[in-house]
């Protein structure tokens, strides 16, 4: 009954057009009406303590550092790298879209921002090179959400808040699973690209591409410094995302002189505009989740699952199916908001690695945001390429595929991220 109040109250609020924040709160208050416990005053300080969290200072300045990045040039030249390195292979274009993001992902965090980035610097190219438009935007769509997978990751830091797990453990574990998720990307242009008769660019020459090296040096450090520094204990992922921002502002402003100081309060007020947003809603899921707890919903749940708990990949299979079905219709951030405080508990009871658990939960959901109908990264390359939703659709089919496949052999295989994320944690 409880679990059908909670679920029953959701869903309606968001079925007649309730913003997810404020349905998130208006599930709560129903639970404390179930329980007759209901005191607004508990529903409030239960609001502002939801968002009290110095992890969740990474969120603003990453959020920062990646409106930094876009606008002080530093994409640009990790696109131009790229282009330097592979735009001479055939289907070298998709290769650089690909290689960008991942080297991008390493920057921002942000798929959204990582997709305006690369739709506006790459598709026009790819078009006018004679490449498929529907499936170049499907590519980079589909290439844009390995940002919330290789660190650093908004969505990580929200998830290690809400599960109570280490941060800087999941930010080492998700760079194999990112970097991975770029190959399947390169295996499946290249088998859609066989019968394209698209002429390549001009092989650049060994000078061309240690002054492309040169140009981006300073972009490629950040990642560098970021993952270096998490791994040898010098600053916590909080700190990270200081430095990040901090970094990418003093190159912008003081090496590559691409943004102005009158520029800046557009940049910060973007950044916290898009900072509230997530907040507001991390403060409402952390209400949920406190009454999620006290109605003891997860323990009903594991109840429910306790045939499955004896096969953990088996488990871990029916967890990412569900969290597929979620994604279709929630964006990233509300859907680990609301399902890892149920999920969490059971994960535990089954002996799951919740690292491993957090990879692959983060994982489905950045993959989530390119499945229709909602597909927010589907949405971004659309307007920013000036292309129909329908034909971006079209176009990311085969590269959701591969990447879901990947999750899949991730959920047989488990060791495919645990041993390189034991290794990376020293």
């Amino acid at each position: 009954m409880t679990i059908a109040i909670f679920l029953g109250s959701l869903l309606l609020a968001m079925a007649i057009g309730v913003p997810i924040s404020f349905a998130l709160l208006a599930s709560g208050a129903a639970l404390m009406v179930q329980m007759d416990m209901f005191d607004a005053q508990i529903l409030a300080q239960n609001l502002i303590e939801g968002s009290n969290s110095f992890p969740l200072l990474a969120v603003p300045f990453f959020m920062l550092a990646g409106e930094i990045m876009n606008a002080g040039g530093l994409s640009r030249r990790i696109v131009q790298f790229a282009m330097a390195l592979v735009g001479h292979v055939r289907g070298g274009l998709g290769y650089v879209a690909i290689g960008a993001a991942v080297m991008m992902a390493a920057l921002s965090g942000s798929a959204v921002a990582d997709a305006a980035a690369l739709s506006a610097l790459l598709l026009p190219m790819m078009v006018a090179a004679g490449h498929d438009k529907a499936r170049s935007a499907g590519l980079l769509s589909a290439a844009s959400i390995i940002a919330p997978v290789i660190p650093p990751s908004i969505g990580f830091v929200i998830f290690g808040v809400a599960a109570n797990v280490s941060i800087s453990k999941l930010f080492l574990a998700g760079i194999v699973p990112g970097v991975l998720l770029g190959v399947a990307l390169c295996f499946t242009w290249w088998w859609l690209g066989r019968r394209e008769n698209v002429p390549s660019q001009p092989r650049r020459s060994r000078a061309e591409i240690l002054h492309a090296l040169k140009d981006a040096t300073f972009a490629l450090g950040l990642p560098v410094i970021v993952i270096v520094g998490l791994k040898f204990g010098v600053f916590t992922p909080t700190e990270a995302a200081v430095v990040a921002a901090v970094y990418a502002l003093l190159i912008s402003v003081f090496v590559y002189r691409e943004l102005k100081f009158n520029q800046l309060f557009g940049l910060f007020l973007a950044a916290a505009k898009t900072t509230a947003v997530i907040m507001f809603l991390v403060a409402a899921a952390m209400v949920s989740a406190w009454l999620i707890t006290v109605a003891q919903l997860p323990d009903q749940i594991v109840s429910l699952l306790q045939p499955l708990l004896d096969s953990p990949r088996l488990l871990m299979a029916a967890i990412m199916v569900l969290v597929i079905v979620v994604g279709t219709a929630m964006d990233m951030t509300p859907t680990v908001l609301i399902l890892t405080p149920v999920l969490m508990p059971i994960v535990k009871a089954a002996g799951i690695d919740p690292v491993y658990f957090g990879v692959l939960f983060i994982m489905n959901n950045a993959i989530g945001l390119i499945t229709p109908p909602v597909g927010t990264v589907l949405n971004t390359v659309a307007g920013v390429g000036k292309i129909s939703m329908d034909q971006v659709t079209k176009g990311v089919w085969p590269f959701m595929i591969a990447q879901f496949l990947l999750m899949f052999l991730m959920v047989l295989f488990p060791a495919i991220v645990t041993v390189p994320a034991r290794w990376l944690a020293g």
